[in-house]
């Protein structure tokens, strides 16, 4: 992995377009040298988000009460809700530097980051012809702890990655999450019975050496 540090921006529950609006700003001005590369941790209250590509038959029943919000990430369905840590990623990348090799990057930081508290995760290839496997499973269990989904603009990356902390993960069960039905959405308190958001947000500014 590259070696680069970010300056990191911290925040609570914060409204997804209001979060969007900002992202667009942090972004622009990374596009024009106006700040370093940057990472943003936050969190969203309930709201489902999908992807160009997102089959109506993968989205919630209405009736749920939960927004659905198209979004301009790469990637299919994802929840966001309180208990997940969201971090946005604002990353110019190297002229030799494709997207896909800095979500390959986001991808090993973050299996880092869960091993050092305490859960063995791993990234995994996607086969030829498959839904693009992207994010983080865990190892003893094979379910998803991480939804990855980004895009790059003009060399800076925008959106990023959302790790189910301790959160509600009934939500996940009422849509297809990342466009595979299979999936098994976990968390690091389903994993390990135990979970502290200030350590996590700690240790993953740590694995993107942001501060």
């Amino acid at each position: 992995m590259r070696e680069r540090s970010l300056t990191l921006i911290q925040d609570e529950l914060v409204d997804y377009d209001k979060a969007m609006e900002r992202m667009t700003d942090l972004v622009g001005e990374r596009q024009r040298d106006e700040r370093p590369d940057t990472l943003w941790l936050l969190s969203h209250p309930s709201v489902f988000t999908v992807g160009r590509r997102t089959p109506l038959h993968h989205l919630p029943d209405p009736t749920r009460g939960i927004p659905v919000v198209e979004t301009g990430r790469g990637g299919q369905l994802t929840y966001h809700g309180p208990g997940q840590l969201v971090g946005y990623l604002i990353v110019k990348l190297g002229e030799d530097e494709g997207i896909v090799d800095y979500v390959r990057e986001v991808e090993l930081r973050l299996v880092s980051a869960l091993a050092d508290l305490g859960l063995a995760a791993e990234r995994r290839d996607t086969p030829p012809g498959s839904e693009l496997l992207t994010g983080v499973w865990t190892s003893e269990t094979g379910r998803k702890v991480v939804s990855i989904g980004m895009r790059q603009s003009r060399g800076v990356t925008s959106h990023g990655f959302a790790l189910n902390v301790d959160g509600d993960l009934e939500p996940w069960h009422w849509a297809i999450p990342c466009g595979m039905p299979e999936a098994d959405m976990t968390s690091l308190l389903r994993e390990r019975g135990s979970a502290d958001m200030a350590e996590v947000r700690a240790v993953v500014a740590a694995a993107f050496d942001a501060s």
